[in-house]
């Protein structure tokens, strides 16, 4: 998202004619939806009285902050950018006043995104489209959740599980097991309880069985603590087991998780091969060195640690892996040096990339890709 692509025909026009009119912008402004995406170009507008605007993206490999220009006699403020086709991109605005600068979203955009900082506004690249199965359908059935304390010994003290149901949950049948990392966050920014709903209604996963968990200190928790690992494989899933209809057996187990949660998913399987036959990898904060320290921080020196000696003596720990991560993410190199080294161990993986950040939508659009083919949807016709 870079260069000097070609200015829309009308900020054009109102940058060189009609710019000290204000009721040439206003006409500007009400004509046009923004951003304004003409093919690979985007136009970003501001307007108000400042003394600079920027634009504040998550776009790794590009400068952090991009100088909006001024149409000439007027508040109105422009910039046009390289937006590459089906990219997704969250940004914000810089807005600068006496040598201040404010961070806020774009007036003139409706299209927001949500994490656990606060909210973003969001940008589409020509092509890109927003998965249908995301939205509530009024034909799909909604499962349930139900929430639970957890008591652990081995991180000692409780943990919060929340379990979904699928929508025709029967004691009577044997469901697949995914547990997943930071599940309150899964199903406040990724629509998670709505993505899994839609995706038992259309058949592209089988009825499944969700416990979403949630970290003490994430950080610390996530960076291959054994603890953590004895937690799920000791305790939550073996207690799942014993209250609830599971299938039990290895295939029919899968772990997942994104950033920090992924380096937990992988480290667990790592600790305990073979327990969860299927891990699901998104965005992993794989941080590795080959020459030379990390430049990560203190925090990441217990993953660098595990990521490499995992690199130094791969070893299968599941049979399939789903592994994905967005291009403008800091992250790629890492998750594209990771699948190779997965895949020397004969483990089946699948990698998928994407023109998205390091962010929840971009996780919630690859659910699909990546729960239909650890656990593909029955081929059979449902009657009710």
């Amino acid at each position: 998202m870079s260069g000097t692509a070609t200015v829309g025909l009308a900020i054009h026009d109102l940058a060189t004619r009609g710019g000290a009119r204000p009721e040439a912008v206003d006409a500007f402004l009400s004509a046009h939806r923004f951003p304004l995406v003409e093919g690979s170009g985007c136009t970003f507008v501001f307007r108000g009285q400042a003394d600079g605007v920027n634009l504040k993206h998550w776009v790794f490999g590009l400068p952090a902050s991009q100088a909006f220009h001024r149409v000439n006699g007027t508040d109105l403020w422009y910039l046009v950018v390289e937006l590459p086709p089906r990219s997704r991109v969250e940004y914000k605005f810089e807005v600068v006043r006496g040598g201040n600068g404010t961070w806020i979203e774009d007036p003139l955009n409706d299209q927001h995104a949500h994490d656990p900082f606060g909210s973003n506004s969001v940008v589409h690249g020509a092509g890109y489209e927003e998965p249908d199965w995301i939205r509530p359908n009024p034909t799909t059935r909604p499962g349930s959740l139900r929430s639970m304390v957890f008591r652990s010994p081995a991180l000692g003290g409780d943990r919060q599980v929340t379990l979904y149901l699928p929508a025709r949950y029967r004691t009577t049948r044997r469901y697949p097991l995914l547990v997943v990392h930071d599940g309150s966050d899964y199903l406040r920014f990724s629509s998670m309880q709505t993505v899994l709903d839609n995706l038992i209604h259309r058949l592209d996963i089988p009825e499944i069985i969700v416990a979403l968990t949630d970290p003490g200190d994430r950080l610390a928790e996530y960076a291959n603590l054994e603890a953590h690992s004895r937690f799920l494989v000791e305790e939550l899933v073996p207690q799942l087991e014993k209250e609830l209809p599971l299938a039990a057996t290895p295939d029919s187990r899968c772990l997942m998780g994104a950033s920090f949660g992924a380096v937990a998913t992988l480290s667990t399987a790592v600790r305990r091969p073979g327990y969860f036959g299927r891990l699901m990898l998104q965005s992993g904060s794989f941080a590795f060195t080959d020459i030379g320290p990390s430049r990560r921080g203190p925090v990441f020196e217990p993953v660098v640690e595990f990521v490499n000696e995992f690199r130094a003596r791969p070893r299968k720990v599941a049979d399939q892996v789903f592994v994905s991560c967005g291009t403008y993410e800091s992250l790629i190199y890492e998750n594209r040096s990771l699948v190779p080294v997965l895949q020397s161990t004969g483990m089946e993986v699948r990698f998928v990339e994407a023109r998205d950040g390091h962010n929840w939508e971009n996780w919630r659009d690859r659910m699909r890709e990546g729960l239909s083919w650890l656990f593909p949807g029955p081929l059979r016709m449902v009657y009710e």
